[in-house]
């Protein structure tokens, strides 16, 4: 099932333009455009090293494009200081979580909330809000996140992103690591934030059977570069895509071989 709105009605939030940025001598990522309409989830697929991760740390700031441009919001942040892209109301959860280990789950959750001026107050009842959304962190907010399970401490970082008060969260791999009933309530949770917050999502993962289910586009990436986009029902519907990415083969053939397969974007 997708979650799609019409694509293509809403104003884009954020707008990448032939972004090309390096690690050292290698390129990572190869002349990327995308846009993220406000108020959708929008998510990247494909295998590892393709360039996912480094197109979100672009956006956030951590990496620096070589060439290209970022656009958030009507403001043109590239290679901006990843805390001034942050006060703009960009929440970057990384792979691999990344919490504060010593720290307990209120702190960690306290830290998302360190650009912000509204006043003790607002910052209470957000953290109240995430505790709604994740009952398990209410129970575990003295304890040191460090001794959290890799499902709470997903929780913990989407949490922490989500004391920032973001227009856009930038989630990566989400769900890496997870057993599947966990995949699918941190699933949920991230419609629930988009649909009942209004926090538009650019989602990086793997798992392309949940991406494609929760999200409204999507983006596939090869070596550095888009190679197909469209809806999630189309991209989900597409032969190459059932084939390399949800592990569905032709009927009626026998014998044949993953490898034997050629994708139709090369």
């Amino acid at each position: 099932m997708c979650y799609g709105r019409t694509w293509g009605i809403n104003v884009a939030l954020l707008t990448l333009r032939n972004i090309e940025t390096y690690y050292g001598p290698i390129m990572a990522i190869r002349g990327i455009s995308l846009d993220v309409e406000s108020g959708t989830i929008v998510t990247i697929l494909g295998a590892n090293g393709a360039g996912k991760t480094t197109v979100l740390k672009t956006i956030s700031g951590a990496m620096d494009p070589q060439k290209g441009s970022v656009v958030f919001a009507d403001e043109n942040i590239t290679a901006w200081d990843p805390g001034k892209v942050a006060r703009l109301g960009v929440g970057h959860v990384p792979e691999g979580r990344e919490v504060f280990p010593f720290l307990s789950v209120e702190e960690n959750l306290r830290m998302g909330a360190f650009t912000r001026r509204d006043g003790a107050s607002r910052v209470q009842r957000d953290l109240e809000l995430v505790y709604d959304y994740f009952p398990t962190l209410a129970d575990s907010k003295g304890l040191a996140a460090g001794y959290l399970s890799g499902g709470q401490q997903q929780m913990l970082a989407i949490g922490r992103a989500l004391m920032l008060r973001p227009r856009l969260m930038l989630l990566d791999e989400p769900s890496l690591g997870l057993a599947p009933m966990l995949v699918k309530e941190i699933a949920d949770i991230v419609v629930r934030l988009n649909k009942e917050q209004g926090v538009t999502m650019l989602l990086v993962e793997q798992n392309a059977r949940v991406a494609l289910a929760i999200s409204d586009y999507g983006y596939v990436m090869e070596v550095g570069r888009i190679v197909m986009e469209d809806t999630c029902e189309r991209l989900a519907a597409a032969t190459d895509i059932q084939e390399f990415y949800l592990g569905m083969k032709d009927q009626g053939v026998r014998g044949r071989r993953r490898w034997k397969q050629r994708k139709t974007w090369r």
